[in-house]
């Protein structure tokens, strides 16, 4: 079966696509992966998106709008790549994550843009999207979402193996002896850092290249202490976290609140440090053996050599298992997709929280209506991975 997956992460910045051929034999997933890539945003896109987001204030209006742009830049994407690499059975699409609705320990709602209609159309095939919700209904947390293909990839290593994904927020993966033990968002990766490069202009691209910027600057101890003193990273997993916390309004309360003057280098030094030692933290309480990386942070040297300096492990690219850092969350939405159309859960009560993890995702139909696949008889327990 062809799934083509596409989600854009919490960087906002633009949609990763995997297509996928993926066969079940057996317990074995094979896997071939026929093309992966990233679209940008467009430029008025993003700049809506982001003009949309925590802190900022929104209207019906501007939702809308969102959710139809979002949508037709998704089925563009998804077009483009098809037209190159002939068609797909299904698009699983995790579209663009605006809010994730927590209060203390429950998450009561989540909100993912980009009409799938739009998707549908374009790339003649039915689309599974709005991932999350059901998740939430049965009591989970609604992330995250790619345990089960760490799982599939790392499950048969020794010993215990951590994931890192680091996107604008980080999450772990904790693998032992064949099962998720835990999965959960530690906190920020790289959302604070790309809020104070965007307020102070340090980087036309919006983020902190290979963390160079950062390593021009020197932490400054009493804010991270204070940083580090938010109540989320001491909450207990299960638990999801996202912009809605992490922005630079968040930031500047705490800094004015210090009455310091600190110079935007040495600023991005310590939200660095701050996601480094949050990260660090998280990994320490599991005493993992290995550490596989993924997501746009892994290539912040900056970042990277603090988390490795905090953890004393050598971080290894995710691309060891055969998928490349850039393209995991998309090749994990083909995968989640491809479940769902099974009629198989792909999240886990020790991940998500879920009391009884459900089949994910809506349907809507393609030009000759709905895939029905013959039923899988269990969910995959081995991941083989290879490209054309």
């Amino acid at each position: 079966m062809r799934v083509l997956g596409m989600i854009s992460g919490t960087s906002h910045d633009g949609i990763d696509t995997c297509l996928v051929e993926l066969v079940t034999k057996g317990e074995t997933l094979h896997a071939t992966v026929l093309s992966s890539g990233t679209e940008e945003y467009s430029g008025e896109l993003r700049q809506l998106i982001l003009g949309s987001l925590p802190p900022s204030e929104t209207n019906f209006e501007a939702v809308c709008k969102l959710d139809t742009k979002i949508g037709q830049e998704f089925a563009g994407a998804a077009k483009g790549v098809l037209d190159k690499h002939g068609g797909t059975d299904l698009v699983s699409s995790h579209g663009q994550t605006m809010f994730h609705w927590v209060e203390g320990d429950l998450t009561k709602g989540t909100l993912q843009l980009g009409d799938p209609a739009w998707i549908s159309q374009l790339a003649q095939a039915p689309v599974i999207s709005n991932l999350r919700i059901q998740d939430i209904v049965s009591g989970g947390q609604g992330a995250p979402l790619v345990p089960i293909l760490d799982l599939l990839a790392l499950g048969s290593l020794r010993g215990v193996t951590a994931s890192l994904n680091l996107g604008g927020i980080a999450n772990v993966t904790i693998v032992q002896d064949g099962k998720v033990v835990a999965a959960f968002d530690t906190g920020p990766a790289s959302a604070l850092i790309d809020a104070v490069v965007l307020k102070y202009e340090l980087n036309p691209k919006g983020y902190d290249e290979n963390g160079l910027i950062a390593a021009l600057g020197t932490i400054n101890h009493p804010l991270l202490e204070k940083l580090l003193d938010q109540p989320y990273y001491r909450k207990a997993p299960p638990k999801s976290t996202g912009k809605e916390l992490f922005h630079i309004r968040y930031l500047d309360e705490i800094v004015n609140e210090m009455g310091i003057e600190i110079s935007p280098e040495d600023l991005l030094a310590t939200v660095t440090e701050l996601s480094a030692v949050t990260v660090a933290d998280a990994l320490n309480s599991f005493q993992p053996t290995s550490l596989f990386v993924a997501g746009g942070g892994f290539r912040n040297q900056t970042l990277m050599e603090s988390i490795e300096g905090h953890t004393r492990l050598r971080a290894q690219s995710f691309a060891e298992t055969g998928i490349e850092p850039d393209i995991k969350e998309a090749f994990a939405m083909a995968l989640v997709g491809y479940l769902a159309v099974h009629n198989l859960p792909a999240t886990f009560a020790t991940t998500t929280g879920a009391s009884s993890p459900p089949v994910l995702g809506r349907l809507t139909p393609g030009p000759d209506g709905y895939a029905v696949p013959e039923r899988l008889s269990n969910t995959p327990r081995r991941l083989l991975v290879d490209h054309a």
